[in-house]
């Protein structure tokens, strides 16, 4: 029903916002990715829209971009995969991380984000195999084993994605897994 909204952004409050639409206020509930790249309270916003109607009330859905509405609306089809556990997901991995994922089938990153155990891992996995393709493509960067090594070892030590992926785009190209994972390691102490 709704599919975009346009307005003044008038209240933050993660995870959720205001849109204020000539007078009309609008409450989204917005994944972490699209919170932090809203622009600040008084500016003009504009979501493409998700608009969930259940037995509990009616709930409005609100991203930045089309491939991350496309991912939601892709793990909310999933049986046992409510829209806070999507908006988790999508809070934890960009939806090129999550098409990465799922294309080399990685349960480890999805069950670093919080609410995803192993079980769940493997069902999304599984679920989504094949769905995220058109984003896959341009999603899967052209990493060489290295780079793919040195983001799965910062991964298991415990740094997030985005802490990681900032990380790696600061490595020199073609550097070695040790001494990626030294560099890597030394980039992200001085945070």
């Amino acid at each position: 029903m709704i599919g975009r909204i346009t307005g003044l952004l008038a209240e933050k409050n993660p995870p959720q916002i205001l849109v204020d639409v000539h007078g009309v206020g609008y409450e989204l509930d917005v994944p972490m990715s699209t919170f932090y790249n809203l622009p600040a309270a008084g500016e003009k916003v504009s979501l493409v829209t998700h608009f969930a109607v259940r037995e509990d009330g009616q709930f409005l859905y609100g991203f930045l971009t089309e491939g991350e509405r496309f991912a939601f609306r892709q793990l909310i089809k999933i049986s046992g995969v409510g829209a806070r556990i999507a908006l988790s997901v999508l809070s934890g991995l960009s939806v090129a991380d999550l098409a990465a994922a799922v294309a080399r089938q990685e349960a480890g990153r999805l069950t670093k984000v919080p609410g995803i155990g192993k079980k769940t891992a493997e069902r999304l996995l599984l679920e989504l195999k094949g769905k995220l393709a058109e984003t896959t493509s341009a999603a899967l960067p052209k990493a060489d084993d290295a780079s793919h090594d040195i983001l799965n070892a910062l991964l298991a030590l415990g740094y997030n994605e985005r802490e990681a992926a900032g990380a790696m785009k600061q490595l020199p190209a073609g550097v070695g897994t040790s001494d990626g994972i030294r560099q890597a390691l030394k980039l992200l102490s001085k945070v």
